[in-house]
Formats: C-alpha cells, sequence, structure tokens
C-alpha cells in the first residue's frame, strides 16, 4: 500500500470534537476485533453495482482483504485507510449520437416531418436507458488516509473532483466534514521559481529533472522539460525571460520523489527502495501484514514529510477557525 498521489486536506474545526465521530475504540478483551465507528458509519454506503438503468454507482469498500467479514476501515499505529469504488457505465458519445442520427433520419423519411429539439431530445434519453444495459462497466478504487493526531485526510489522487467524490460521500455518512485543501503563505510558484534560480532548494530537498515554466501573461507559451539539467543556462534564460515555475520535480531525505504543482497535488510518488524492503521485512510472508507495513512505513514517513513541505514552501496558511 503505497500512495501514488497526494491531495491534502486539513480538518477546519476543532478536531477533538469531530474525531468523536470517527475514532476507534478497543474492548477490554483484546481477543474481540476492533469495533470502528467510522466502520459502522460507512457501512451506509457500501459499493455496489450499478443496476439496469444506473450510469453510475458510488460506495465504500474494504482497503484490505475481501469479503463481508472484511472491514471498511484499516486502522494501524493511529492512522485510518479507507477505499471509495465508482462503478460508471461506459457508454461512448459517439455511439449515442450514431444511434440518435439513424433514429432521427428513420422518423424524418417515413413521416415526412422535422424531428426538433424537444423530441430529439427525448429520443436521446430514451437511447440512452435502451443502451444501458448493454454497456461495459468500468471500476475505480480512490484511497483515503486520515490522521486523527495531524487533523489531515490525504486521497491518493492528483484530481480535485475524484477527490470531492471520496469527501462528500464521507460526508454524508458522518453528517458533516469540514475540510479545505491545505494552502501555503507563499505562492507555491514563486517558490519554485526562486529555488530554480538560486539552484537550491530547501533543506533536505533537491530538485530533480523535470519542470514545467508558464509565461505570467495570459496568452503567453509554455516549456516542458524533462531529463533535463535544471540548473543550466536554458533554463536560466527562460527564467530571466520571465517564466515561472508551476510544476517541478523534487526529491526529499532521499525517501522520497513527486512531482508537485502550483496547486500542491503530488503526482508520480516513489517511495526508496529501502522502505518497500522494510515493510516486505516488517510483514513477512503474509500478504495483509505486508499491506499493513507497508501502510504504517509510508503514513510515518508522510508524518514527517508533509510539515517539512509546508514549512519549505512559505508554511501552511491555517484558518483561524482551527
Amino acid at each position: 500500500m503505497w500512495f501514488r498521489n497526494l491531495l491534502v486536506y486539513r480538518l477546519t474545526q476543532q478536531v477533538e470534537a469531530l474525531l468523536q465521530r470517527i475514532v476507534f475504540s478497543i474492548t477490554d478483551d483484546a481477543a474481540d476485533p476492533l469495533e470502528f465507528e467510522l466502520d459502522k458509519a460507512l457501512a451506509a454506503k457500501p459499493a455496489r453495482a450499478c443496476a439496469t438503468q444506473e450510469m453510475a454507482t458510488y460506495g465504500f469498500i474494504p482497503p484490505f482483504g475481501k469479503g463481508e467479514d472484511a472491514p471498511l476501515v484499516h486502522c494501524s499505529s493511529g492512522y485510518l485507510l479507507i477505499a471509495a469504488r465508482k462503478e460508471e457505465r461506459i457508454l461512448p458519445g459517439s455511439v449515442v449520437r450514431d444511434a440518435l442520427k439513424e433514429k432521427v433520419d428513420a422518423i424524418e423519411s417515413e413521416q415526412l416531418r422535422k424531428v426538433y429539439k424537444k423530441e430529439r431530445d427525448q429520443l436521446k434519453d430514451d437511447l440512452i436507458q435502451e443502451l444501458l444495459p448493454r454497456a461495459f462497466s468500468r471500476k475505480r478504487v480512490t484511497y483515503a488516509a486520515i490522521m486523527p493526531r495531524e487533523g489531515l485526510i490525504l486521497i491518493d489522487t492528483t484530481s480535485a473532483k475524484q477527490a470531492e467524490d471520496l469527501l462528500s460521500t464521507l460526508r454524508e455518512c458522518l453528517g458533516s466534514l469540514p475540510v479545505r485543501p491545505v494552502t501555503v503563505k507563499i505562492a507555491p510558484t514563486a517558490t519554485f521559481t526562486d529555488w530554480l534560480k538560486q539552484q537550491q532548494a530547501a533543506p533536505d530537498f533537491h530538485v530533480l529533472d523535470q519542470a514545467l515554466l508558464r509565461d505570467t501573461h495570459d496568452d503567453g507559451g509554455s516549456i516542458t522539460a524533462k531529463h533535463q539539467d535544471l540548473t543550466g543556462d536554458e533554463i536560466q534564460v527562460h527564467l530571466s525571460a520571465g517564466k515561472q515555475v508551476t510544476k517541478l520535480a523534487v526529491g526529499w531525505q532521499d525517501k522520497l520523489s513527486f512531482v508537485i504543482d502550483d496547486g500542491l497535488a503530488v503526482s508520480g510518488l516513489r517511495f526508496d527502495g529501502l522502505l518497500q524492503d522494510q515493510a516486505e521485512q516488517d510483514g513477512g510472508d503474509d500478504a495483509l501484514a505486508q499491506q499493513d507495513a507497508s501502510f504504517v512505513l509510508m503514513m510515518l514517513t508522510f508524518t514527517d514529510f508533509l510539515p517539512a513541505l509546508l514549512e519549505a514552501l512559505g508554511g501552511e496558511d491555517i484558518p483561524q477557525s482551527i
């Protein structure tokens, strides 16, 4: 269990009050299973297959394991892991358009009349309902980790839409979930650009070989650099011409490498091989134990990494309400 992407959200109310809804409790008998309040809440929105006339469904699945007995929440070392699955029917627009055109042409030819917009829209809706049962389904799983002590929710995606789908469904289960994307006090673009100009990143961080530079003008161009020395003269010329760095590949402490953009979306996360080897060693031969070990190591790494990243980018802009 290693995240490949990262969007970070901050709980925006007093954490202690909110966590009463999601923190687990342990029974007195150590042999009894953990009783998760969050697990009970998520059970109200289980993932399921699309019905005959449904375009999409969304719900929670066990992040580890399968079957009815697998919990919807995995908890280890004080961190919580959940997973949501979206199932949607794939009905290409071109298929609908072609079928609609054929239907309209047939009506106009046989009845010698024009098919106008209102009737066309109704025909389209009817065709979609007719085609849906024959459409293929696609499934996509999104993972999220909750850090109760830090008041953070981490989602393994770079898509704000996918993240909001998960958060809004979680909000339905809990009744409320006041969160906002983590932001920093200084525009990330200014920090990235300064790192390249100075040819030095913040302590414990180092610039790698990928960047996206954009002109500050609305109609300006952009330069994508991949597998390139970003400290070279060519990049410095673009920076001198006024281009700003909006996406940058960075490494941290030889433990992580990633690409981060000006919206703080992290992609291409790669964990050092030593961490992965440690997870395999800690987990032993059991597959679920290995997943748990990798999850814990990942979260412990994030616990150190995220404060360092936010500090390197100028410090987190924390809402006064927290």
